[in-house]
């Protein structure tokens, strides 16, 4: 999936910290057959919407639909027809099997269409056994089958004949693949690897974004969809995956935000009203600065009467505004239910610990920080912007905020609507967030009715505040899904896919982590109402080998959102900064199974432009396969083949680059965690005289070098580490130069000078803007206050060049 990224302050759910030096592992081994079902239109099987007829073997998952199995059936009798009696009674059963191996759900390897730029077969790959029998029987009815004409030249010839309609890949040859277990087994399920992690693909849609934090759909039947950035742009785009040059909203002068990773300020989310293609309103959740406070805003615009594709920017007006204490736990998200209200979710104020008042802000409901509110902005053209609907929980309770609607969260990141299952509509109408944890556990909540999430009192199902966890009146809800910071340490919500191109999915909840860059799903046991759990990894081997599709992304999972027919994406990024291009939008696809052809099909209202268009141009490639068309020749058995340079040159033409964000390989490889020894000669710092607090020193480089090492710091007559939660190459140069350095080359992680494990951590979620004189002097957790452990120590390397060299 993707490798592990150092840790960031549990709420710093977004834009955090830049991954540098990450080590990517490719894991070479010979395999088992594995299973990859293809069509001759190279797409997954499916299962046919009406029974089929005439290729009745493959009724139940296939590669035809009905109209399909009668265009065979017709081809059947136009070759039966030129049969005479004995002909037709010996090779009917031959005639037919193998016009039906169209229909097989591996007819792409029976027909060597793996790949879309060679000639496809006529005839598919046959077994020898098998072929010998056709042979012998109706060999002359091969002309009628096939206008091959190297088949009619060796049809008299046995050997030939048979060789010649042998497949390379003898796993996949007819009969003989029905009865092979490996590939029959599980056949139009999601497959999943030995360890249960399910095989998923997926599709990019938009690249070169900065920091894309949602992307929504204005439910018009023109089936655009819209995507922010962080910055306070959204863009347009169309269908086929145009981008408009023109931006559809740009408020980047409003919005508080900066280019350093780990700031979770600026435009953060927005949602078009319901009634949108009437109304022509959205709705944008923004940071702010007004005078010296700091403050989230909820605003509201028209779209311009005279451009379709452009936001009004003189409309906008702000619906509801809330003093932020710190810079962090934003929240985000603006939703509409299926009642029609406008709901937000804020965070608890930031900092760490929620330590606002006696209980925090989010258990506080005379608060908004902390909270679901739910207002009411229809019919807002005349009188207050919003109104509380008359059934909001707390609307009688004397101090509440009567727009609470739930309370006792931390911050919640990505909240979604569930759209019910397509036939039965249950499900339909849940909300579903994924609220970022503390220090041990990151939570899923389904939103309910003036319930209470536990936050402070509780983190995940364990108690966080002891005091206020053992009150009795707390009746808190808990959430239906948690998991440990190894795992994760902050979750990105999802949403239950009800899409129609994958049916497997339907029902699956799909969401991810931001810091470690899992993708993960749920599933509800109807019966019990309990939720299993089970991890997303992209397909191995050729299970993505399809045309457009990748089995790779960037770490950083920002969102997930829903198109307007409902298919799943998520936005993850490279470099988490709000200035940085890396950000990539993807499609999420099931490669086990497709709906029936014509399904899906929808018909896009158009769409007047008065914009340029950027035509969309994939950037991501499939990795860990070479794509058919480009393989060489193999070599002639006299040849001594050098596997080894084989080897050395296949894994040195996937590494990284030096200049562009590696996406992530399948499943999350561990830290790189070099130990190295403690070096004896004293660093810069402690040749200090008099040591003051905020002195520095470096230690654990293996070679004695003065100008790198772990970062250990003085405060309070000790030394400790630094946590490199939020490390920077600012945090570095502020270092460096304190050592008398003048420039930082490299913001070292993951304990890449050995674990300082003999000391305290002192320092963590550091946050530098490079002018300082002192890490001390810059943004921190406090003093001996960390989420963190010593494999996540901190380091640099520092010089006098701004230019790299051995490093």
């Amino acid at each position: 999936m993707v490798s592990s990224a150092a840790s960031m302050q549990r709420g710093s759910g977004r834009v955090p910290v830049r991954l540098l030096g990450a080590v990517f592992i490719l894991t070479v081994c010979v395999a088992p057959v594995t299973l990859h079902p293809q069509c001759l239109d190279f797409k997954p099987p499916f299962r046919p919407q009406r029974e089929l007829e005439f290729c009745v073997m493959y009724k139940e998952f296939g590669c035809c639909d009905h109209q399909k199995d009668q265009d065979l059936m017709r081809r059947y009798y136009q070759v039966m027809n030129k049969l005479d009696q004995d002909g037709f009674a010996s090779c009917a059963g031959f005639v037919l099997e193998l016009l039906c191996q169209e229909c097989s759900p591996y007819a792409a390897h029976l027909f060597d269409a793996e790949d879309p730029s060679t000639p496809v077969r006529t005839v598919p790959g046959l077994c020898p056994d098998y072929c010998s029998q056709l042979w012998d029987k109706c060999h002359l009815t091969l002309p009628l089958l096939s206008d091959d004409p190297h088949v009619a030249k060796v049809r008299d010839n046995r050997t030939r004949l048979c060789r010649y309609l042998e497949l390379d890949d003898t796993d996949y040859c007819y009969p003989h693949l029905l009865s092979n277990r490996k590939l029959s087994q599980n056949l139009g399920r999601v497959q999943s690897d030995s360890e249960g992690c399910l095989q998923l693909c997926l599709e990019e849609v938009a690249n070169g974004l900065r920091n894309p934090l949602a992307m929504v759909h204005a439910n018009d039947g023109t089936h655009r969809f819209f995507v922010a950035e962080q910055v306070g742009l959204v863009w347009t785009y169309l269908p086929d995956r145009s981008k408009l040059e023109k931006p559809f909203l740009n408020i980047t002068k409003a919005v508080l935000t900066s280019s350093w990773e780990g700031d979770e300020r600026g435009f953060l989310g927005l949602t078009f009203h319901p009634e949108y293609k009437y109304n022509r309103k959205l709705y944008v959740y923004y940071s702010v600065e007004v005078g010296f406070d700091e403050r989230i805003r909820i605003s509201e615009f028209h779209v311009s009467t005279n451009d379709m594709n452009v936001v009004d920017h003189t409309s906008e007006r702000v619906v509801l505004e809330i003093d932020e204490p710190a810079s962090n736990h934003n929240g985000g998200q603006l939703l509409f239910a299926d009642d029609g209200f406008l709901y937000v979710f804020t965070g608890d104020g930031g900092m760490a610990g929620d330590p606002f008042g006696k209980y925090g802000n989010a258990q506080n409901r005379s608060a908004l920080l902390g909270k679901v509110l739910r207002i009411d902005v229809n019919n807002n053209e005349r009188g207050p912007l919003y109104r509380i609907p008359s059934d909001n929980p707390f609307v009688h309770e004397r101090g509440a905020r009567p727009e609470v609607y739930a309370y006792g969260v931390r911050n919640m990141w990505r909240c979604s609507v569930d759209r019910g299952d397509p036939h039965t509509r249950e499900g339909k109408g849940r909300i579903f967030c994924g609220d970022v944890g503390q220090n041990k556990f990151e939570e899923i909540d389904i939103i309910e009715k003036g319930r209470n999430y536990g936050w402070r009192a509780k983190e995940g199902f364990s108690c966080y505040d002891k005091k206020m966890c053992a009150n009795s009146s707390l009746d808190d809800v808990l959430p239906i899904y948690a998991y440990p910071h190894r795992m994760g340490k902050s979750v990105t919500g999802g949403y239950v896919y009800r899409g129609c191109e994958h049916p497997n999915l339907n029902g699956m909840y799909i969401f991810g982590d931001f810091m470690s860059g899992r993708l993960m799903s749920l599933r509800e046991d109807r019966d019990s109402g309990t939720w299993s759990y089970s991890e997303i990894c992209m397909g191995m081997g050729r299970t993505c080998a399809f045309p457009g599709l990748i089995n790779n992304y960037h770490q950083y999972i920002i969102s997930f959102a829903e198109d307007e027919a409902g298919e799943l994406y998520f936005m993850s990024t490279g470099i988490p900064s709000a200035t940085s291009p890396s950000g990539v939008l993807y499609k999420v696809v099931d490669p086990s199974r497709r709906a029936p052809p014509r399904q899906c099909r929808y018909d896009p209202l158009p769409v007047r432009v008065k914009s340029h268009l950027i035509q969309f141009v994939p950037q991501e490639t499939l990795i860990g396969l070479d794509p058919p068309s480009k393989t060489e020749p193999e070599p002639d058995p006299s040849e001594p083949h050098d596997w080894l340079q084989e080897l050395i040159d296949r894994l040195g033409a996937l590494g990284p680059t030096p200049t562009t964000p590696e996406p992530t390989t399948t499943k999350p490889p561990r830290s790189s965690r070099r130990k190295g020894r403690r070096r004896k000669g004293k660093s810069r710092a402690e040749s200090v005289p008099e040591l003051q607090n905020g002195a520095l020193r470096l230690a654990g480089d293996e070679q004695g070098r003065t100008d790198r090492g772990r970062v250990e710091v003085y405060v309070g007559g000790e030394w400790g580490t630094v946590c490199d939660d939020l490390w920077t190459t600012n945090n570095a140069g502020v270092v460096c130069r304190r050592l008398g350095f003048q420039h930082a080359l490299k913001a070292a992680k993951n304990s890449e000078f050995g674990e300082g494990r003999n000391l305290r951590i002192l320092l963590d979620d550091v946050q530098c803007d490079g002018t300082e004189s002192s890490l001390l002097d810059c943004t921190h957790a406090g003093v001996g206050v960390h989420n963190c452990a010593h494999y996540e120590d901190a380091g640099v390397i520092c010089g006098n060049s701004d230019l790299v060299g051995d490093v």
